[in-house]
């Protein structure tokens, strides 16, 4: 997902980034129906190989307007969930950027560590989940190494990194659905140089909504230039008013990159 999202909007040969992909979903297929037991070094070649094949795609090297989608796991995740979304980002002219799932994890691990430290659960768990966000990171260690050392893409941060940067918006307390993790993930977006965001939520999502809605203007008073969309999704919601709210946010994020590039000049 991190590797297709950068560089379909760039591809100088259509359909390459995708002949990539489907070479890999083969590997990877291949793999995990063939091998038993989980080789683990081999899976992280694969990953860097992965990530070298698809670096060397030739692309156009000019940037598009970047677009975060964060939100409800379904819902974000999910392209039939989200009117595909994401396709719709691309063909308006931009280039869509997805947290990655392993993000969502680590935080369910991280709230046990939370609520042993400040709520008085069990101290044992939270040993166990300290335990397994190093495991975890351990072995996504390689794999975020060769994003850095590639030339287009960039590495996620630490979940305590993403701690960091929620705690001043909302508390870490905050642990029902997405969470502060949601808060977090729109900062290290922004962080990361991704300033338009979507925040996509099912219709009446309360969770999303305090998390998710209730914290943009926050956001938006610390990263004055945070150019946000809330956006619901629900059977019953007009399709034509979410692509309106995205072709706002969308004509804000071109705008803003104009006055960019005319104060850089």
């Amino acid at each position: 997902m991190r590797c297709i999202y950068r560089m379909r909007p760039y591809e100088l040969r259509e359909g390459s980034v995708e002949e990539c992909h489907q070479k890999w979903l083969r590997i990877c297929t291949d793999y995990l129906t063939t091998t038993s037991g989980l080789n683990i070094p081999k899976v992280q070649r694969m990953c860097k190989q992965m990530i070298r094949d698809f670096d060397r795609i030739p692309i156009d090297e000019k940037r598009k307007p970047r677009v975060g989608v964060v939100g409800e796991i379904l819902v974000k995740y999910a392209p039939a969930a989200n009117n595909y979304l994401v396709d719709l980002l691309e063909k308006e002219g931009a280039e869509a950027t997805v947290p990655d799932l392993m993000g969502f994890m680590l935080y369910c691990f991280y709230n046990q560590v939370y609520k042993a430290n400040h709520l008085g659960t069990s101290k044992k768990a939270a040993a166990l989940c300290n335990t397994g966000i190093r495991t975890i990171e351990t072995l996504l260690r390689p794999i975020y190494n060769e994003y850095r050392r590639s030339v287009h893409f960039d590495a996620p941060v630490s979940i305590y990194k993403i701690v960091e940067y929620a705690e001043p918006i909302v508390s870490i307390g905050n642990e029902t659905g997405e969470g502060w993790f949601l808060t977090g993930e729109m900062v290290e977006l922004i962080h990361s140089g991704v300033e338009n965001i979507v925040c996509i939520q099912p219709f009446g999502c309360l969770p999303n909504h305090v998390v998710g809605k209730g914290v943009i203007k926050k956001i938006r008073k610390i990263y004055p230039t945070a150019n946000i969309a809330a956006i619901d999704y629900d059977p019953g919601a007009s399709e034509v008013n979410q692509l309106n709210r995205i072709k706002l946010m969308l004509a804000t994020a071109n705008k803003n990159a104009a006055k960019a590039a005319g104060i850089a000049q």
